[in-house]
């Protein structure tokens, strides 16, 4: 009986740090904020960036059931200081919105109040939800010449609330929260 046991334990053992040393799959697929550009046009501070990874399995089948989700963008840009701790100049808050229409077998991709995007396939839509182009970061007129700053990037796919408690029947739902990190990157003026 205890040759029986010990033998157990030994599998387990070598199970528990066989499974302990082989990286998942799930680290592979985390989303992340890649390409991130800083620039300038006449009046304002531009910011570039992509999300790879953001769109899971199980939530590109609750897109296309109808079911909208939102990514959120924070860009924080802050004044590096050497004597003090660095001096935040604004922070910013970008929603983007896919919604799939079953009727007109469209995509409707909405930023911030402004007019929506309307895709007829769902990869122009994904590009169109993981790609922030010109971001406004901060106006010129809030930087001083010669200094370095920096932006702080993060993304985060917000909770999604359906009526009448229905997240409960649909418990995939729960499994599309994510947060990137945040990302830094300097820049001066």
């Amino acid at each position: 009986m205890k040759k029986i046991k010990s033998k157990i334990s030994i599998v387990l053992i070598f199970l528990l740090i066989g499974s302990l040393s082989f990286p998942s799959n799930t680290c592979a697929l985390e989303p992340k904020i890649a390409d991130i550009l800083i620039t300038n046009d006449v009046e304002n501070v531009l910011l570039y960036a992509r999300l790879l990874n953001g769109f899971k399995p199980k939530m590109e089948m609750g897109v296309l059931a109808g079911i909208p989700s939102t990514f959120t963008m924070w860009i924080e840009v802050y004044e590096q200081r050497s004597a003090m701790w660095d001096k935040k100049i604004t922070r910013k808050e970008i929603k983007r919105t896919i919604k799939y229409d079953n009727l007109k077998k469209t995509f409707i991709v909405s930023t911030n109040k402004q007019e929506p995007e309307i895709f007829q396939d769902f990869e122009s839509a994904q590009k169109a939800m993981s790609d922030f182009n010109g971001m406004i970061a901060v106006p010129m007129s809030s930087l001083k010449k010669g200094r370095n700053y920096y932006a702080m990037i993060k993304i985060k796919m917000d909770k999604v609330r359906l009526p009448l408690q229905m997240e409960y029947v649909f418990i995939f739902v729960s499994m599309w929260d994510f947060e990137t990190s945040w990302y830094r990157q300097n820049f001066t003026y």
